[in-house]
């Protein structure tokens, strides 16, 4: 699985005009699913990215978890984090999860980050959503299984 991670101030995400998360401090995770992940890879990422120490401790030192700081998760599916751009001008997406199976992947790591102890909000599956967000430093990592 991969992931984009970032430290968010607060983050929301709307469909059609709902709000159908939001968060204060945390984290913003973009999420994809790869064609040959399983449950067991999308456990090991929501345990890494839940003991990520990318906050501020006392001195100002990126020494502290989201589980640490109390803060949560707004988990988004984002299937083009599997771009391919090695060939012309058009990326490619083939080496994403086909739409079930990502679907699937999705919802587990979010189940999984949760049962970590990060509260987690979530946008739609497959949905044109509208992503707002203060990202916090900046801090953005990338993280792949």
């Amino acid at each position: 699985m991969r992931a984009l991670v970032q430290r968010v101030s607060e983050a929301a995400v709307r469909v059609e005009g709902e709000v159908l998360g939001q968060i204060g401090p945390g984290l913003m995770i973009l999420v994809c699913a790869m064609a040959a992940d399983t449950e067991a890879e999308a456990d090991r990422l929501a345990a890494r990215i839940a003991r990520m120490r990318i906050f501020r401790d006392a001195d100002g030192k990126m020494n502290l978890s989201v589980l640490d700081t109390g803060g949560a998760a707004l988990v988004i599916s984002q299937f083009t984090l599997a771009a391919d751009t090695s060939r012309g001008n058009r990326p490619g997406f083939s080496a994403a999860a086909p739409p079930e199976q990502g679907e699937g992947l999705y919802e587990h790591f979010a189940r999984a980050l949760a049962a970590q102890g990060v509260p987690v909000a979530k946008g739609r599956f497959g949905a044109d959503m509208k992503v707002a967000l203060v990202n916090d430093g900046p801090v953005t990592i990338w993280i792949e299984t």
